[in-house]
């Protein structure tokens, strides 16, 4: 499948080289087939303004009105986007510095479906020229607007001032450009870390616990109530709460959807069955937060993903960590953060992953249910579901891996279910290869 050459689950990413500098210009001229008039902005990598230029030169190469945003958050170009045909938004999210990529947005925030991506790819790899006449050639104009345009609607939910002291680590990136300045017109004290764009980025992009190890140093020494980190783009957000803690992505999943009242939850099949004990109606979709998205078109009040992913729908059905800052504050400066935290229970969890270059076949599928699970869902790899805990093996959308996530009520009941998996996929794998 040649779409699957350029389509992963979060948009075309790569290294960034000449190659992807060609298929930026090809893209930008495949997109004039379709969309008029477009929005385009950058993370702050040092190879954005490069591709970048190579989609626009494809853009007015195909005619279309563009407007360059400039260097800002995946959020801030979504939410900008509802004025345009389509965004396009220059990152690699929270993927190493020497990556980039190019994610497209729906007027509406959503990521391009698969329809979309389908007609893109056939034009991108089609032989016919796409380009417009030469009369029709367009030149780009600055669109300054967005991020002004997000901040006041951010204000707009958010009238209150909140005299929170917080951490916030940009880690270098997008977020740099708006989140500090939010904060301080919400009333926050801010100490700020990373927050100049910095494409080679300070601290690893992703806002993993291990990363953030300066974050919860400095909301020890500088007695914040609450620290805040964003990725590269700024479309995720993680937490430390007042005592320099890490606070797991299915805990603020938990916490959010309580702080919004949401009623009706979507999260992904890898979420702690910790959210399944709250008092939500929940649907889970496969991994990733654009299947999210998909089913918050029709259903549920609130969405996320334990990664940091949060889809707020009354705002874009983008992931929106900006907004998600702006909630996380509100939430601090009504009560302490770390009694809420306490008050959910802690299941461990273990995630890890087995080099492969192929997706799961049937003979590792019928190795794990000897296991004998209570339930199993298909939908996404394989999701095993036992009286306390679950397992789910799957195939990564953006690396030639298995990946198992394993969880329970206790450490060795986790152990076990992990080991055991690993042992029945390797065992599968080498007697399907003959090995």
């Amino acid at each position: 499948n040649r779409l699957m050459q350029i389509f992963g689950t979060s948009g075309i990413r790569c290294k960034a080289d000449s190659s992807l500098l060609q298929l930026g210009l090809k893209v930008g001229l495949a997109l004039g087939r379709e969309y008029k008039k477009v929005v385009i902005g950058n993370d702050s990598r040092t190879s954005s303004p490069a591709l970048k230029s190579a989609l626009i030169s494809g853009l007015a190469g195909g005619g279309v009105s563009t407007f360059d945003a400039g260097l800002l958050p995946s959020p801030t170009l979504a939410f900008a986007t509802r004025n345009f045909d389509a965004g396009i938004m220059v990152t690699a999210s929270h993927n190493p510095p020497e990556y980039n990529g190019i994610k497209l947005f729906n007027p509406d925030g959503t990521a391009f479906d698969e329809r979309q991506k389908h007609n893109l790819e056939k034009a991108v790899f089609g032989t016919e020229s796409a380009s417009a006449s030469w009369q029709e050639f367009s030149c780009p104009q600055p669109y300054t607007e967005a991020v002004e345009q997000h901040i006041a609607y951010i204000l707009s939910v958010f009238p209150k001032i909140f005299p929170v002291k917080v951490v916030l680590d940009c880690g270098g990136g997008a977020g740099a450009v708006i989140t500090p300045g939010l904060l301080k017109l919400l009333g926050c004290e801010v100490v700020e870390l990373n927050v100049v764009p910095n494409g080679i980025f300070p601290r690893p992009s992703e806002p993993v616990e291990e990363n953030l190890e300066e974050l919860k140093a400095q909301v020890i020494a500088t007695g914040a109530d609450i620290g805040l980190a964003h990725d590269g783009d700024a479309d995720r957000l993680m937490v430390v709460d007042g005592r320099g803690r890490f606070i797991s992505g299915d805990k603020l999943l938990v916490i959010l959807s309580n702080s919004l009242k949401a009623l009706k939850l979507v999260t992904t099949l890898d979420a702690s069955m910790l959210v399944d004990e709250q008092s939500f109606n929940v649907k889970r979709t496969p991994v990733g937060d654009n299947f999210v998205s998909q089913v918050l078109k029709t259903w549920g009040d609130f969405g996320g993903e334990s990664s940091g992913s949060w889809i707020f729908p009354s705002v874009s059905y983008c992931p929106d960590a900006i907004f998600a800052a702006a909630q996380m504050v509100s939430i601090a400066s009504g009560r302490h953060l770390s009694s809420m935290i306490d008050n959910l229970p802690d299941y461990p969890m273990k995630r890890g992953s087995i080099k492969l270059e192929r997706p799961i076949n049937n003979q590792v599928i019928e190795k794990l249910k000897e296991l004998k699970p209570h339930s199993v869902d298909e939908s996404d790899g394989l999701k095993l579901m036992f009286e306390d805990g679950w397992l789910l093996v799957r195939s990564s959308g953006t690396e030639p891996k298995i990946r198992i996530t394993a969880e329970a009520k206790t450490r060795a009941d986790v152990e076990f279910l992990y080991n055991r998996a690993q042992e029945l996929i390797i065992n599968a794998l080498k007697e399907g290869s003959g090995i």
